[in-house]
């Protein structure tokens, strides 16, 4: 084993956060256009800090012009407007008010706040220079009734009689209450007839109207009206998600990951249609960006993000995962419990946390990057280590250890996985902008189908 060690530590480079070894990684990702960023836990310092870093690089050196993140399309609007110059949230703490839902700590944290800021003087710089400004969206599919409310305030604000057309069909929702499983379930055991019509139906005269409601104002009007197609599409998606949750997991898992790629689509289309450069960076769990082929779920059909995008954009698209060995994590016990600072226990013997562990004892360092290209081209060949499967740890919002095998690890070949991966030894816990994570005049309705995992 210890020669094997020894060989593998020649794809491996050290990460100090230095110009001189962030440019072996960035010389990697080379010419991608699509550069997907993981993370191993929704709770970890660590991995927020270096996406964050990577991603400023990204923006300033290769003109990306985009963050798509996991999260809902209207609360990530919010912030998109404030980093644009555009709304009236006085600061970014202000502008991710919106994210409300359970678990706020994803996107309300210390190093999301830092980085809006500076995204927002970035694109103030780049727009005095005349340059692109990146925007900032969200790309998950839990606001059904946000995402209808937005497309009515919209539809008010330029059409209201087309306003009028979409209460009326969006009341076919009304009788379920907030509660959108309340729908599916009434739905699926056929007590109550889908709304699927309804909002097809909406999504179509939108996107038929859109000439005419943009009336030739210019960017700004295509930009409002695009994000409102987007929240009638998302609608779309979100009727058939909640119906699709009590026929099983994985159907409805892909109905959401290829929602999620739809709207990287969608929003590619979009900038080019305005002159600007498809190039978007995605923040998301290593659940949804590592490929699933290279994963036991891949052999029950389930597809994700990284899969798909590797499908559609071959030769575009790199993909960074995340891992540590043991720290801490913010996680919660349950589903809507507030997230508390969890001790994060030593990877499993048999696990790719303990086969990098073991690399950062005989390299002598606590964090590194591995080049897993080189691994899938058999540059290294005796690198063979990674090609192994083994078990990975994934930490959703909740985290327990007492069950840790069987809730938090999956079978997985890491070099099939990723483009690259970060390793981090030992981690910290993320620091949250509220401490508790949900309260009762806050509870949101849209609830997520990953309950209990919370992936």
């Amino acid at each position: 084993m210890t020669s094997h060690l020894h060989q593998l530590q020649a794809i491996t480079h050290s990460l100090s956060g230095s110009a001189a070894e962030d440019d072996q990684l960035f010389e990697q990702i080379g010419d991608a256009q699509l550069v997907l960023i993981g993370e191993a836990s929704h709770g970890t310092q660590e991995f927020y800090q270096e996406r964050a870093r990577i991603t400023r690089r990204l923006i300033e050196e290769k003109n990306f012009s985009a963050v798509v993140v996991e999260a809902d399309w209207p609360d990530a609007y919010r912030v998109n407007r404030y980093v644009r110059g555009q709304g009236k949230d006085p600061n970014a703490q202000t502008a991710l008010s919106d994210f409300k839902r359970f678990p706020r700590w994803m996107w309300r944290n210390d190093v999301v706040l830092q980085f809006v800021e500076w995204l927002r003087k970035y694109n103030h710089k780049a727009q005095l220079q005349g340059q692109i400004q990146a925007g900032f969206y969200g790309m998950d599919l839990y606001s059904l009734h946000r995402s209808m409310g937005a497309v009515i305030e919209y539809l008010d604000s330029v059409d209201p009689e087309a306003a009028h057309r979409a209460r009326a069909r969006y009341s076919c929702f009304d009788s379920f209450g907030k509660e959108p499983q309340t729908y599916g379930m009434a739905t699926v055991y056929g007590v109550a007839e889908p709304c699927e019509d309804a909002v097809i139906a909406q999504l179509m005269e939108l996107r038929h109207q859109e000439d005419a409601l943009v009336n030739n104002e210019g960017m700004l009007a295509e930009d409002e009206h695009f994000y409102a197609e987007q929240n009638a599409r998302l609608a779309v998606d979100a009727e058939r998600y909640y119906r699709a949750m009590f026929r099983g997991r994985d159907n409805s898992w892909n109905l959401r990951d290829t929602h999620m790629v739809d709207t990287i689509d969608a929003l590619a289309a979009h900038q080019v249609e305005q002159g600007q450069p498809a190039k978007i960076i995605v923040w998301a769990h290593n659940s949804h960006l590592g490929d699933a082929r290279a994963t036991e779920v891949g052999q029950r059909d389930q597809v994700n993000v990284g899969q798909l995008m590797r499908e559609r954009y071959p030769d575009k698209t790199f993909i960074i995962g995340f891992s540590t060995y043991q720290g801490e994590v913010f996680a919660a016990d349950d589903w809507d419990s507030p997230g508390i600072r969890k001790a994060v226990r030593p990877g499993l013997p048999d696990s790719h946390e303990a086969l990098l562990h073991q690399v950062c004892q005989q390299a002598g360092v606590e964090k590194f990057w591995i080049n897993l290209q080189a691994q899938q081209q058999k540059e290294k060949p005796d690198a063979a280590l990674l090609s192994k499967e083994r078990l990975e740890r994934y930490i959703g919002v909740i985290y327990a250890p007492a069950t840790e095998r069987w809730s938090h690890y999956l079978k997985t070949r890491l070099d099939q996985q990723y483009d690259a991966l970060i390793y981090i030894d030992k981690t910290k816990a993320l620091n949250p902008l509220d401490r508790q994570s949900v309260t009762d005049t806050e509870q949101e309705d849209d609830l997520p189908e990953t309950y209990p995992t919370g992936e």
